[in-house]
């Protein structure tokens, strides 16, 4: 953390970025970061490969998020955010400065010049909440929104495991600075495009739960997509939903790229740790929030991801 703080007062000139196919936790850290270092009177820009996704438009500075770099200058640090692996980012960030810092909740995300991880916290939201302090700034509202719709977000609204006492502390400190829960809430849960709801009707259609009930799966095509008229973006927490059926402990969602590629989100309840499945398929995440991509036919890599767990769960 000193280390970080010493290279945000010598540069001028930053780059902040996070993973590609992004999250909440994803834009909201980003979007947080940016507006911290103008605050501190810095230069910033602010890219995401796939741009920001319509359910988090409403964040402050979202408009300003470039999805293409070219033509930007080079920049004194590059600030990753959220990514596990340099190669989530896409191909325009590497070598954009002569320093990049990591900052990380993800497990074995060690890349960077400078690696700020800890595993412990639920989402890298709370990371920069707390880069912001060690730099002695004073958060403001545009700020707080970001990261507390980070933190909602990866925390399932304070649902799932992760979270913890510092979840709700920081949520608490945010809050106090003038944030609307219901706001963020509503932004994010209950502002939904028909499309997605039309592709959730067709991807509901797919439950598959396994004979003995411990895992169940939905999968996607692009032949939805595109009789729905839904986009990628809008598949964002359909893998939890084969995970709220009574039994199962392991929840899968595959979804078609193209013809060829699928990814595979992987959701647990917490006896399985499926951040270790999805590094047998070349993936990786948390113990209870994992992906990996797959080759071959839908059909294809939906029979290799259910052997799996069948001799997991047997």
């Amino acid at each position: 953390m000193t280390e970080i703080v010493r290279q945000i007062k010598a540069g001028q000139r930053f780059l902040v970025c996070a993973h590609a196919s992004p999250d909440g936790d994803a834009i909201g850290s980003t979007l947080g970061l940016m507006l911290g270092l103008e605050k501190l009177g810095k230069e910033v820009v602010a890219y995401n490969a796939d741009g920001v996704p319509d359910t988090f438009s409403f964040l402050p500075g979202a408009d300003r998020l470039l999805d293409d770099l070219g033509g930007q200058a080079e920049f004194d640090v590059v600030f990753v955010l959220d990514a596990g692996d340099l190669s989530r980012t896409g191909d325009q960030v590497a070598k954009r400065a002569p320093v990049l810092i990591n900052i990380d909740h993800h497990p074995g995300s060690d890349f960077g010049d400078i690696c700020y991880l800890d595993t412990n916290v639920a989402a890298t939201a709370v990371l920069i909440y707390r880069l912001l302090l060690a730099c002695d700034l004073s958060l403001d509202q545009d700020i707080a929104l970001s990261l507390y719709t980070g933190l909602l977000s990866d925390t399932g609204s304070f649902r799932y495991a992760n979270s913890n006492q510092e979840a709700f502390n920081v949520g608490g400190e945010l809050v106090s600075l003038g944030i609307d829960p219901w706001q963020v809430a509503s932004a994010l849960y209950e502002s939904q495009p028909p499309e997605r709801m039309k592709l959730l009707s067709q991807v509901l259609a797919t439950l598959f739960i396994a004979p003995e009930g411990k895992y169940a799966s939905v999968y996607m095509t692009l032949d939805m997509l595109e009789k729905t008229g839904a986009l990628p973006e809008h598949t964002d927490g359909f893998v939890n939903y084969p995970r709220a059926v009574s039994g199962v402990e392991v929840a899968v969602f595959f979804r078609q790229v193209e013809a060829g590629k699928v990814k595979i989100s992987f959701r647990s309840r917490g006896r399985i740790d499926v951040n270790q499945l999805a590094q047998k398929l070349g993936g990786g995440g948390h113990k209870n929030a994992a992906g990996a991509h797959g080759e071959g036919s839908l059909d294809a890599v939906i029979s290799e991801v259910h052997s799996l767990l069948d001799t997991l769960l047997k």
